[in-house]
This record gives structure tokens, sequence and C-alpha cells, in this order.
């Protein structure tokens, strides 16, 4: 098999046949491609120029990047303090809830001891009314 620039010539042989191939090779002489490349690295370099002339803060723009971090952390740690004393106030308030409901329980359960006593004691007092003999009359 030979090879240069304008053809390739091929022989190929396979058992009872025997086949000769002559290719031309059309070569295109046009620098389109070189163009096409040379326009890409010029955007490329003019893009790296934009991003370093525009990406560089200015001292300003970091304090005031730094002032917005710092209003920002502040504002996370108070509502995070408000969340904390929210669930503060929901724990007392329960705990005064349990706490009223134990005293409505024990001041009842006085009542009731009282009433059943004085019950009783009404109770007795009327047994010994009627056990009572009557006084004999006068003579």
């Amino acid at each position: 098999m030979s090879n240069d620039q304008d053809y390739v010539e091929r022989t190929i042989e396979t058992p009872g046949l025997v086949r000769q191939e002559t290719v031309r090779v059309i070569r295109s002489s046009s620098n389109a491609g070189w163009w096409i490349a040379a326009v890409v690295a010029i955007m490329a370099v003019v893009g790296v120029i934009f991003l370093l002339n525009n990406g560089q803060m200015s001292s300003t723009d970091l304090q005031a990047a730094r002032d917005q971090g710092a209003a920002q952390a502040q504002a996370d740690s108070a509502v995070t303090g408000a969340q904390v004393a929210a669930v503060q106030a929901s724990q007392a308030a329960q705990s005064a809830a349990e706490s009223n409901m134990r005293a409505t329980q024990n001041a009842a359960q006085a009542a009731a001891d009282r009433s059943t006593a004085a019950a009783n004691h009404a109770d007795a007092a009327a047994r010994d009314a009627a056990s009572t003999e009557p006084a004999p009359p006068p003579q």
C-alpha cells in the first residue's frame, strides 16, 4: 500500500479474488479552521480581561458585605432567642396550668372533706336530739 499527498492505493487480496482500489484524497487549502480558532482565542483573552477587571471588589464593597453579614447574624441570633423564649413561655404556661389544676383539686377535696364533716356533725347532732329523753314537766 502506498500513501502520499494526492492519493491512496490499496490492494485487497482474498482467496480467489484480487481487487485493487485507488482512492484520491482531495485536500482543501482553506484556512477557515485557523481563523475560527483565532477568533475563539481572542474571545477567551477578552473574557479573562473582563473578569479580572470586574472581579475585583473595592474596600467599600467588602465593608458593605461584612456589614450585611453581621446584620444577618444578628437577625438570626434574635430569631433563635425569640424561639427559645417562646418555648420557655410555653413550658411556664404548662407548669402554671398543672399547678392551678393541683390547687383546684386540693381545694375541691378540702371542701368535700369539710362538707362531709359538717354533714356527719349535723347527723350526729340530730341523733343526739332524737335520743335524748324529754325533760320532766315541772311540778
